[in-house]
């Protein structure tokens, strides 16, 4: 795994999750939330989550994503703006990315052009 930076935080992985969209579920039109959320479904629109996001396995986003933190073991189609991004083995991007700092898995898969550093956010 790639860590060009590491922050003393709890893993977003161990936060507490506000919202939630559970695998089947299907949103059509734009996702905002406050805090983490969790998505397992499917978001077709622009998502921007306050603070942080996982997108699972089954999950996947049709749209572009702004949020703090991020960690994606499902699809992503659409740009994302992100303070901190991993990738996971499981996780696909097709789309932009500008980030503070990146982690990719290997197995990752990432097509797009990719911005870091804070001048880029």
């Amino acid at each position: 795994m790639g860590v060009f930076s590491k922050k003393d935080k709890v893993a977003l992985d161990l936060q507490a999750i506000s919202t939630i969209v559970s695998e089947g579920s299907v949103i059509d039109g734009s996702l905002r939330a406050p805090a983490y959320a969790r998505v397992d479904g499917k978001v077709n629109g622009p998502v921007t989550i306050e603070e942080g996001l996982i997108l699972g396995e089954k999950g996947s986003i049709q749209g572009n994503v702004t949020t703090k933190d991020m960690v994606v073991y499902g699809v992503v189609n659409g740009n994302l703006a992100v303070e901190s991004l991993e990738i996971k083995a499981t996780g696909k991007i097709n789309g932009d990315i500008k980030t503070q700092t990146l982690a990719i898995e290997s197995g990752a898969v990432y097509n797009g052009n990719l911005l870091m550093g804070k001048d880029h956010m």
